[in-house]
């Protein structure tokens, strides 16, 4: 401190204005080779290594037509034994600072057009607390969070949130006012969920399972607050016939898993489509709700 202000250590600032440089450096190059000036960035979740993040990053960016720069942000998960869930709860509050740093400074490249943020599982928990810290540090300064930070697309994948938390973080601070599309994939046969609100007491239960007849009247207004473009749920249930689905024996990788989820994650963000458009018919449930029917997408949402 001096005075009554923070000052940090020379060296390490310059370390870190070294690699800061390095890595606006990669990102310019990589963006050079790509018509769309847009970074994806995977956040995994629980019990998951680098490996594994790569190569949902990897599959992900294939399907999405390898435009962009995909981003793999890794944290300290992946703990063995049986205190591994509990380790892994720990370091995804750990490296919620990390992540924070992070999104604000590739938003701070004019290389970078848009941001695109892909989260999973513990992940969510993650990237929804970045993403409010963000936007009150953003807001507190007179700044609109949403052109500030670039975020286009923000997917909570199989979020392991409990509803009361996530409507006090998404809710009280208007998250999906701080992006352009605040999109949440559910499904009541994800047994990973279920197995966390049972450890968790989860009273109304985690946002991962969360439908539209779990609204209380509370929540039912706040639904009314946004728009489809703004913020939407998408619900997901069976798909068992996919191999790669009954591989998945608790049903919580189903965004990559199940076809038809995955199908709906490229649709949105290859061709920026929001929900129930043409091209991406997806059924209307009611509110910001909607479904993916079997089939999907070459389905007509009316039926």
């Amino acid at each position: 401190m001096i005075g009554d202000q923070a000052v940090e250590e020379p060296t390490m600032l310059a370390e870190r204005e070294q690699a800061v440089q390095e890595f606006r450096q990669m990102l310019v190059q990589r963006l050079a080779l790509t018509p769309r000036k847009e970074v994806f960035i995977y956040v995994h979740g629980y019990h998951n290594h680098f490996e594994d993040a790569a190569f949902a990053m990897a599959e992900l960016w294939h399907f999405f037509g390898r435009i962009g720069v995909p981003v793999i942000y890794t944290w300290p998960a992946g703990y063995p034994g049986l205190f591994g869930y509990n380790y892994d709860r720990e370091s995804s509050e750990f490296t919620v600072y990390h992540l924070r740093e992070t999104l604000g400074l590739i938003a701070s490249f004019p290389e970078v057009d848009k941001i695109h943020v892909i989260a999973h599982s513990r992940g969510t928990d993650v990237a929804v607390a970045a993403l409010r810290e963000l936007t009150i540090a953003a807001r507190a300064a007179g700044i609109n969070p949403k052109l500030n930070f670039k975020i286009h697309n923000f997917i909570l994948a199989a979020p392991d949130l409990d509803i009361m938390v996530a409507e006090q973080r998404i809710d009280s601070d208007k998250l999906p006012l701080s992006v352009n599309r605040f999109t949440i994939y559910t499904s009541p046969d994800d047994r990973a969920i279920g197995i966390a609100r049972k450890l968790f007491r989860s009273p109304q239960g985690r946002i991962g399972t969360f439908t539209s007849g779990d609204m209380t009247e509370y929540q039912r207004d706040m639904a009314k607050f946004y728009n489809a473009s703004d913020f939407s749920i998408i619900k997901f249930s069976g798909d068992s016939k996919s191999k790669r689905s009954q591989r998945d024996r608790y049903g919580h990788s189903y965004f990559r898993n199940a076809p038809t989820v995955s199908s709906d994650l490229v649709i949105m963000v290859q061709d920026d489509l929001d929900p129930g458009r043409p091209g991406r018919p997806l059924k209307p449930i009611e509110l910001n709700f909607w479904s993916i029917p079997p089939g999907y997408p070459a389905v007509n949402p009316a039926q």
